[in-house]
Parts: C-alpha cells; sequence; structure tokens
C-alpha cells in the first residue's frame, strides 16, 4: 500500500479543524503575459490558473464573504478558511499594494491562513520581507510554478525563467520561514516517465507541499492548437494512474502532498476528457494506492 501525507489531514492537525480554501482574484497580472517577459502567458494557461475564483468586481472582504456562502452548507458554523490567491502572479505589484491586499486579511479571525501563487521570478528582497512579516501575523503558505526541471519543456511551455530562479526563490522564501508548495505538471508533451519524477525528486528538496497537477489542454490556449494538429497525446486514465502511484512512492513521508490531480473547467476542456469526472479520478487513484 503506498501511503502518503495528504492536504486535508496536514490542515486538520495544524488548524485543528476542517478548513476550507476560497479561491480569491486580487487583480493581478502576470509578467508573462504584460510584455515585461512575454505575451499570452504559458501555453497551457487560459486565466492564470483562476477559472474558479472569485472575480475582482468586489473588495477582498466582499469576495471572501461570497466565497463564504458558496461552501457554507458542508462547512457549518466552526469552520475556518484559508484566504487562497491562485489567480495569475500573485506577488508582481509594488510592494506598498500587496501590502494593502494582504495585511487587512491578516486580521481576519474567521482566515486560518493565506496560501499565494506566484512565480519565483517575482520575488524581489522585500517582497519577501513582507510575506515574512505576514506570516508572524497569519500563517503564509506560497505555491510556486515550477511545471518542470527540464529546460527543453520549460522553454516549450514559455515558462520564461531558468530552474535556478526556482531553486533561489524556494530556499529564500523557507529561509524565512514561509511554507513553500510547488506546483509540478504531469504529461507534458515529450516527457518520459522517468523525467516527470525527476522534477517531483527535486521539487520536494526544495518544498514542504507538492501538487500535483494533469495536463489539461484547454479551448483558447496555444497548447489546444499544438494538440490538434497532432503534436502531442494526452494520457490515459490508466497511465496517469500508475504514475501518481510512482510519485507517491517516491515523495518523502514530510512532504505534505497538496493535490493529486486537478480539474481544468469543463467549459473549456478539450482533452483529457476523463479528467471532468473529478471523482472517477479519485475513485482509481485511491484504489491503486490501496493495492
Amino acid at each position: 500500500m503506498s501511503s502518503y501525507y495528504g492536504v486535508n489531514e496536514y490542515f486538520r492537525r495544524r488548524f485543528g479543524c476542517k478548513v476550507y480554501k476560497l479561491a480569491l482574484d486580487g487583480g493581478f497580472t502576470c509578467p508573462n503575459r504584460d510584455g515585461t517577459l512575454g505575451y499570452g502567458g504559458c501555453i497551457f494557461c487560459l486565466e492564470g490558473s483562476g477559472a474558479f475564483a472569485e472575480r475582482t468586481a468586489e473588495s477582498i472582504h466582499e469576495q471572501i464573504e461570497r466565497a463564504k456562502l458558496r461552501v457554507k452548507a458542508k462547512a457549518g458554523k466552526d469552520a475556518m478558511y484559508i484566504a487562497y490567491f491562485q489567480s495569475y502572479t500573485n506577488t508582481y505589484a509594488p510592494v506598498e499594494r500587496l501590502r494593502e491586499i494582504y495585511m487587512p486579511i491578516a486580521d481576519r479571525s474567521d482566515i486560518a491562513a493565506i496560501s499565494i501563487g506566484t512565480r519565483p521570478d517575482c520575488l524581489p528582497p522585500e517582497t519577501v520581507e513582507l510575506l515574512s512579516e505576514l506570516n508572524k501575523m497569519k500563517p503564509v503558505i506560497v505555491e510556486l510554478g515550477l511545471q518542470t526541471v527540464h529546460e527543453e519543456s520549460a522553454e516549450y511551455i514559455r515558462r520564461r525563467y531558468p530552474l535556478e530562479c526556482y531553486n533561489d526563490g524556494a530556499q529564500r522564501l523557507r529561509s524565512a520561514g514561509i511554507e513553500v508548495v510547488t506546483h509540478v505538471i504531469l504529461g507534458l508533451p515529450g516527457e518520459s516517465e522517468e523525467m516527470m519524477l525527476e522534477t517531483v525528486r527535486h521539487a520536494c528538496k526544495y518544498s514542504n507541499g507538492i501538487k500535483l497537477q494533469l495536463l489539461h489542454v484547454l479551448e483558447g490556449t496555444d497548447l489546444a492548437e499544438d494538440y490538434r494538429a497532432g503534436l502531442f497525446e494526452v494520457m490515459t486514465l490508466p497511465q496517469y494512474v500508475a504514475l501518481i502511484k510512482h510519485c507517491v512512492d517516491i515523495i518523502p513521508d514530510d512532504i505534505v502532498i497538496h493535490r493529486l490531480t486537478g480539474d481544468g473547467d469543463k467549459k473549456h476542456l478539450i482533452a483529457p476528457l476523463w479528467s471532468g469526472d473529478k471523482k472517477r479520478v479519485l475513485n482509481a487513484i485511491t484504489k491503486a494506492l490501496a493495492e
């Protein structure tokens, strides 16, 4: 049996109760979209990975209240929440603006932690210092989009930063006492299973937690054009389940696994279509890990 340290267990141990993530939109963009590094973002990116986030038409506090209503029925009155900034690059702004956005959230009694998704090339010293200050008020989790350690793959997906940038950013965050969760994409075109496992091993050296994400092909992305042109194939469900089992087997026991798969917005999902049935996928993974 392949066992792992899952995020639900981790949060329950840390906060003493079930916690729910509230996907929020801080109104950020990305240097890979605004012309600083490039336009269009990474090849797989449709909405900055924030398809399920609340929109910026409301203040952050209003977004929090609306997001809480979404989970009210299952959360209960004593639930705690994680303010999750997932859309685009959530440290890509002057530190003064970051302070205005994040500091008021730390004062909320219903927020157990703040989770911030960003790029490792958007972590100047003053930003890490602010995150460290914030972390003393409320636990901060920084999610870094590594995706792959292989430079050829990184160039293909238009990541536009070198591996050393990730290594440096993760090390500086952890030296400042900030928890790091690394995103890895499984199934990138041209990558063998061993290449993917190499990325997982590397991420575990620099992280407190890891997210394993299946490559989705979404309508409206440049990746979709390559897929339709027959330039690559997506993984089958049996292939993905077998790969996840191998990943779990090499992830150290003290690394929290925050995700074993992912479900792209079904309105835009082109492939693999089986990934749209998240319950089926998770059941298949659970069965494989138990064998």
